[in-house]
């Protein structure tokens, strides 16, 4: 639709200008108008026009503060928000290092621990395989429960199981461990004839 000049003969459709339209159906593909014909095809604003907006500079300093003021505000938020973050990712780091020195902490005491083991018995472990192996020589089956070489030592079940260990280790093959006829619980270990 585009609004075409008519005739000034109608004086109640009169515009300001004492112009006067009236609106007609035309080709969608028009661009649609109100400026007067004369207008539009002189696009840019002739200097007898009047200016439409007359504004003191303190009036225009006060509208672009008002405009600008919700984007300020909106770019301090942002600010904060980034602060924030940054925060945020420098814990983490922190955290993550943190985390890394205790990996490797964790890694050097098992090292520690798996060395220890591989270690060679100690004194106290040898001399207590020495006098398992004394007190099963003594006996005429060659066998104890673990029991009793518990309290023929004055031991726990710990350091019986270590100088067990120690013992068979040092002679591969000349000990056995079997279980009691009737309780699968209770141990014994047997020498074996050499």
């Amino acid at each position: 639709m585009v609004w075409n000049r008519v005739d000034k003969t109608l004086r109640n459709q009169k515009t300001p200008l004492g112009e006067c339209y009236l609106m007609e159906v035309v080709d969608t593909t028009q661009i649609y108008s109100f400026a007067p014909i004369a207008a539009q095809t002189d696009f840019p604003v002739s200097p007898s026009e009047g200016p439409v907006f007359i504004l003191t500079s303190s009036q225009l300093q006060d509208l672009i503060t008002r405009a600008l003021q919700p984007l300020q505000n909106e770019v301090e938020s942002f600010r904060a928000t980034v602060v924030h973050q940054d925060e945020k990712i420098a814990a983490l780091e922190s955290r993550i290092g943190l985390q890394e020195d205790n990996g490797l902490i964790q890694l050097r005491l098992i090292h520690e621990i798996r060395e220890k083991s591989k270690k060679r018995p100690g004194r106290t472990e040898t001399s207590r395989a020495e006098k398992i192996e004394r007190y099963l020589s003594s006996r005429p089956d060659h066998r104890a429960t673990f029991e009793t070489l518990r309290g023929h030592l004055g031991i726990d079940r710990l350091a019986l199981n270590a100088a067990i260990k120690t013992l068979m280790t040092s002679s591969p093959g000349r000990y056995g461990i079997t279980g009691i006829p009737g309780d699968k619980r209770k141990r014994t270990i047997i020498m074996l004839p050499k």
